[in-house]
Parts: structure tokens; sequence; C-alpha cells
């Protein structure tokens, strides 16, 4: 795990939970041959840019992490998990457009 601004590929549970322990954290549940997830990857990128500071951005292989991702109940993707203080706040599925997301991320303040 490096510490590098943008979006954090997590690779494994303990990344994972010190990664969403602290602060405000939206993680990106994903698949490479999900066609949608690869569509919402350049949103995501854009979005850590705008919230750069406030919220922490990762992204976790489902195919890879299937024990993270049952934990969070996610069973379609895209999925969108939003930590807080490392406490599930918030989630969204499928395809969202970057005003909609945004404004969801905007809520949370």
């Amino acid at each position: 795990m490096t510490d590098n601004e943008g979006v954090l590929e997590i690779g494994n549970h303990e990344e994972f939970e010190e990664f969403i322990s602290d602060g405000i954290v939206l993680v990106d549940f994903f698949a490479e041959w999900c066609m949608p997830c690869l569509m919402m990857a350049p949103v995501i990128d854009d979005l850590s840019e705008t919230f750069e500071g406030k919220i922490k951005f990762a992204k976790v292989n489902i195919d890879d992490n299937s024990d993270i991702a049952r934990k969070f109940h996610v069973s379609s993707i895209p999925n969108f998990v939003v930590f807080k203080d490392g406490e599930p706040v918030e989630q969204f599925v499928g395809a969202i457009s970057i005003e909609e997301f945004e404004n969801k991320l905007n809520k949370l303040f």
C-alpha cells in the first residue's frame, strides 16, 4: 500500500482495515471484466482530485478480495461504499454520472 494521492488499489484485508479506519473513505468494489466498472474508473479518478484532502479513495478487486466484498454485502458491481472512521455510512450500486456522484459525496459534509 502506498500513501500517494489518487485512488489506491487495496490488495488485502489488513491494508483495507488500515485505510478505512480514519476519516471519510470511498471504496470502489470492481472487477477487471466488468464493463460498467471500467467506465466508472475515470469518474472515480476525477472525483479523487475534486475531493482531495476531504475524502480518501480506494478500489478493491472483488475477484482478488472476495472476503472483503462479502463482508460488506457486495453482490453487484460497480459498488461504492463510503466509510466514516471505519464504519460504512453510504452505498451506491451501478454506474452513476459524475454530477450525481459529486452531489451524493457533498451530502457527507
